[in-house]
């Protein structure tokens, strides 16, 4: 039976209610797109939140900070004897090696693939993925190796793919169904989904899904060094290592928290600490001078100052026992974690050409999108936009100026990267913002995207425009033009 979570005041683990509020307002103030957080103290849960329609009850793409479950299932594979983090990478791969292999690619360890530095001049990622087919592993080891491995720190995501093929290789299974019996359970996690590639090998560096209190979880047991209630889950000593400085990654520049070292597949931080993330704001954070864990989902452009508001506002708050029970300072900030919320699309809930466009279907130029029609049907308050592509034809109820949550099978490659295999959880919220002009905001709660969808109406034609929040290139409007059918 996994170890249960208990809900305490920030007070009673040594932290005033008025600091976690200073932190919540510093995140809104610097950088707003958090979608949830989870403070733990001393193993207990002194604080949470979630920014509606983001809940407690769904998971979230995690990004990179799978690659710290990734390094996870590694060290429980060295623990029982199946590999050591000085083997070959290449004796995982006869048959993928290349028909010369340099000195350099020789020498590449499963150490290397751990701590991002393989050799390799840039991220070997594009090449690997540039088709998602079984040949991956065989390109990564094709790629030239510029460096001696060791010398060169890279962020390689294709490095944590091999590790989890190297997994999957070694134990016949996805690395996260190797994982549910030996960590995922133990801790209370219901079987996640792990994108794969089309030999089922678990991406590894991406494409891992959890819930905020699924990584809390894993971040306490980190805490613990490996122990979760009576268990010793991950060996200590494979938690001291993995989170340990081993490779310089100062030559990056730019914000602090990227350049203070990195372990095995974690960022060491400043204050003692370390962390796994993953693009947008996924962050499980883990202070051990403190004592504490952070967990946090969000959908953010720069990844920094959520963490400046944790050495500016937390750290400092946290004394060594526990502190007089503040009531006013509870209630003030169970009122501003209450009030957290996403905006919904503002604007008005009708216009003039609402009655003209309503039901009408506008088939659009051809565009990179694949989008081959549109269609809004308004009702009072609410409304169904029917978007058709190459895929099918996709159902999208919306409320006016308020969010209502769905499901729905419609996705935007461009904008949003990697759109949904299957249905999936949505909000979305619409309005006026001109007499000709309505917006639909859609809210996709299991990542961090929230595009808009732009319509502009002229007569018969429409123009549209499809914008999200956060991309992983530049955030570039995919525009879009179509006529009324007749």
């Amino acid at each position: 039976m996994s170890q249960e979570l208990v809900r305490t005041t920030p007070e009673a683990v040594g932290i005033s209610a008025a600091a976690v509020s200073a932190f919540v307002a510093a995140v809104e103030e610097r950088s707003p797109g958090l979608h949830s957080f989870m403070l733990l103290r001393h193993g207990q849960v002194a604080a949470e939140a979630w920014w509606p329609p983001y809940n407690p009850a769904l998971p979230h793409t995690l990004f990179s900070l799978s690659k710290s479950f990734t390094s996870t299932a590694v060290g429980l594979a060295v623990s029982e004897g199946l590999l050591s983090v000085e083997d070959p990478v290449l004796k995982f791969f006869p048959e993928e090696a290349p028909p010369r292999v340099s000195r350099n690619l020789a020498a590449m360890t499963v150490h290397h693939l751990l701590s991002m530095n393989t050799g390799h001049h840039e991220d070997a990622s594009q090449a690997t993925f540039k088709r998602m087919d079984h040949l991956m592993a065989k390109r990564f080891l094709r790629i030239p190796v510029k460096h001696k491995p060791g010398s060169w720190f890279v962020y390689n995501t294709a490095a944590t793919y091999m590790l989890s093929a190297i997994v999957q290789r070694l134990t016949g299974m996805p690395i996260v169904e190797y994982l549910q019996p030996r960590l995922f359970d133990p801790l209370g996690i219901e079987p996640p989904y792990w994108q794969s590639d089309p030999l089922g090998v678990n991406m590894g560096g991406y494409g891992l899904n959890l819930k905020t209190e699924d990584i809390a979880r894993f971040g306490q047991m980190l805490l613990q060094q490996g122990r979760w209630g009576d268990r010793q889950l991950v060996p200590a000593e494979w938690v001291k290592t993995a989170s340990s400085y081993h490779s310089d990654n100062s030559i990056r520049g730019g914000n602090p928290e990227w350049t203070q070292g990195y372990g095995y597949q974690f960022w060491l931080c400043r204050h003692g600490a370390y962390r796994g993330d993953g693009a947008f704001g996924q962050y499980c954070l883990v202070m051990p001078e403190q004592d504490a864990v952070l967990a946090i989902t969000s959908g953010i452009g720069d990844m920094q100052p959520p963490l400046d508001a944790v050495w500016d506002h937390l750290l400092p708050a946290m004394a060594d026992a526990p502190l007089k029970a503040d009531a006013a300072a509870n209630r003030a900030l169970g009122a501003q974690l209450a009030g957290l919320k996403i905006a919904s699309q503002q604007g008005d809930d009708t216009a003039p050409v609402a009655a003209q466009i309503t039901g009408r279907r506008y088939k659009m130029d051809s565009n990179k999108a694949g989008i081959q029609s549109l269609r809004v049907a308004l009702d009072a308050s609410r409304g169904t936009l029917t978007v058709r592509d190459r895929r099918g034809t996709h159902n999208l109820e919306f409320a006016m100026g308020a969010w209502a949550e769905g499901a729905t099978t419609f996705s935007m490659q461009s904008p949003l990267g990697v759109p949904p295999p299957v249905e999936t959880p949505v909000a979305a919220s619409a309005a006026w913002t001109a007499p000709d002009t309505l917006a639909i905001k859609i809210c996709f709660v299991t990542t961090p995207f929230i595009p808009t969808l732009t319509l502009h109406y002229d007569g018969d034609a429409l123009d549209a425009s499809f914008v999200s929040n956060v991309s992983l290139g530049p955030v570039v409007a995919v525009e879009l033009k179509g006529v009324a059918t007749r």
